[in-house]
């Protein structure tokens, strides 16, 4: 992913951070030659001091067919997006957009039938904390659970992350007028990007 330096987040702690909230991400390879995408969720989870990112799409879906031909992926994590005018700005300049992304690239292994389940579980019972009436899959009869049949579990040993933080880093001296404005819009990702720019903004003068 091209990411100009000034737009790189290299503090792997928090970009950990940011795929663990945005886990819905979307899992890349080749098939048959030509590139595949599915959208799904990603957990990530740590073996033995590795990280990996966990998940299962349908048999159905040819995409598993080609992971043992070239087992290199790459997923990707989307964050909140917004367009930024440049009548916030002081000086002359066009428009442009504000967003955070991350790839990560990894080496895939398919997971056993055993394997595959004991993540679900695992997905499961971490999405469910905060339920009313949180559901247990070892609560769901045996016919409902065969549906594990009809997936394809697998993780991804992480070997690249890539972090774009484009916060309007290149203009502090527009950063007042643009979190005004974002927040005056009133829609979430508009108000997520204004928090954002103004987290970068307590950062970056707390180490000047």
């Amino acid at each position: 992913m091209y990411t100009p330096p000034y737009y790189k987040n290299e503090n792997l702690l928090r970009v950990k951070e940011f795929i663990k909230a945005n886990s819905f991400g979307i899992l890349v390879n080749q098939v048959e030659g030509k590139p595949w995408a599915t959208h799904i969720p990603m957990e990530l989870e740590t073996f033995e001091g590795n990280d990996y990112l966990v998940g299962h799409i349908a048999k159905a879906n040819p995409q598993w067919k080609s992971f043992n031909e070239n087992n290199e992926v790459l997923c990707i994590f989307n964050g909140p997006h917004t367009y930024i005018s440049s009548s916030w700005y002081q000086e002359e300049e066009v428009p442009t957009w504000d967003y955070i992304a991350v790839h990560v690239y990894g080496d895939l292994q398919i997971l056993s039938e055993t394997e595959t389940m004991a993540s679900l579980h695992r997905l499961v019972n971490r999405h469910e904390t905060n339920s009313e009436n949180p559901i247990k899959l070892e609560k769901l009869s045996s016919k409902t659970l065969r549906q594990v049949k009809g997936v394809v579990g697998f993780k991804i040993e992480i070997t690249d992350i890539q972090a774009t933080y484009k916060l309007s880093q290149t203009r502090p001296e527009d950063h007042e007028s643009i979190i005004e404005n974002l927040n005056s819009k009133g829609d979430v990702t508009s108000t997520e990007i204004a928090r954002h720019i103004s987290s970068y903004k307590t950062n970056h003068h707390d180490k000047q």
